[in-house]
């Protein structure tokens, strides 16, 4: 039977993916589409949202979340996508609306369910706080690294926008699944999968043409020959936990370090003697994940 799941997103040019991904493969019975701020202000990861919901032919409900972590003001990631938030394609009319209910509620009124969160962890964490944790059958989320960051030397984007969210997450004693910049740096679009996109239609192409702003800013920023498909990783390891290498492991959120705000302390090798929290993703079956993509996305043509 197909997994129940809420994507929380932040969209994002992978996000997008992570979208398609969710709604066309086999595996998962999309329920809900819930958006938080990070990569971009609320309204414009929303209005994304439907964006690309609407190219798809994507019917299911969309609902607006935080707009703006729970201590900290918001910080975005213009620098990487754009101004809008999802620059590079031209999208057409949205024909997709977003219903009244807020995000948590929204979370709350699909479960039982898996919550893969790809975006800064707000609402998950407002979610848990609000409506406790016995509903939610596992979080699998795209952030952290069990190495370095690509925010600051040692935070991921998605854990250093809400570092208190994510502790909140961590400690919650819901499964956590943490799929980092360590296995998702693995996921390269590269010029072959670009080209594999483009031959699906028009929702492929529209794929194309946001992987090559991404690739772009990517290259740009980090010097990246091909930019890494983050988002899409979470989504996958539900479609097919074979697909991504998992241990077990302790981690740990850092809220007050004065270089390393956000970092996940990955704990691989026990030292700290502490039970683990989280399986950490360690390894990813590349060429079957984009596999994995493509056919999502042919099936949405």
């Amino acid at each position: 039977m197909p997994t129940p799941v809420v994507l929380d997103c932040d969209p994002g040019h992978d996000d997008a993916i992570a979208i398609l991904l969710a709604a066309g493969a086999p595996g998962i019975d999309l329920r809900a589409i819930t958006t938080v701020a990070a990569n971009q202000t609320l309204d414009k990861v929303t209005l994304n949202a439907q964006r690309i919901c609407s190219a798809a032919g994507i019917s299911v409900p969309i609902a607006r979340g935080c707009a703006r972590p729970l201590v900290r003001p918001l910080y975005v990631a213009e620098d990487i996508h754009g101004e809008s938030g999802m620059d590079g394609p031209a999208f057409g009319a949205v024909s997709v609306g977003v219903v009244e209910d807020h995000a948590i509620d929204v979370m709350h009124a699909n479960m039982p369910a898996t919550l893969v969160a790809t975006g800064a962890l707000t609402n998950v964490a407002a979610y848990l706080t609000r409506h406790g944790t016995s509903a939610v059958r596992e979080i699998v989320l795209m952030g952290g690294s069990t190495e370095r960051g690509n925010t600051t030397p040692y935070a991921e984007f998605n854990i250093f926008v809400d570092p208190e969210a994510a502790q909140i997450v961590f400690t919650s004693g819901v499964p956590v699944t943490m799929i980092g910049l360590n296995v998702t740096h693995q996921a390269l679009v590269t010029p072959e999968v670009v080209a594999r996109l483009n031959g699906l239609g028009p929702l492929g192409r529209i794929c194309g043409d946001l992987m090559t702003f991404f690739a772009a800013t990517y290259r740009e920023v980090f010097g990246f020959e091909a930019p890494p498909l983050h988002d899409p990783v979470a989504v996958a390891r539900v479609i097919d936990p074979t697909l991504v290498t998992c241990v077990e492991a302790f981690v740990g959120i850092e809220t007050t370090g004065t270089f390393t705000r956000g970092a996940t302390v990955v704990d691989l090798h026990g030292r700290l003697g502490t039970e683990p929290n989280a399986r950490v993703a360690v390894g990813l079956d590349v060429d079957r994940f984009f596999d994995v993509v493509v056919d999502a996305v042919g099936r949405l043509t």
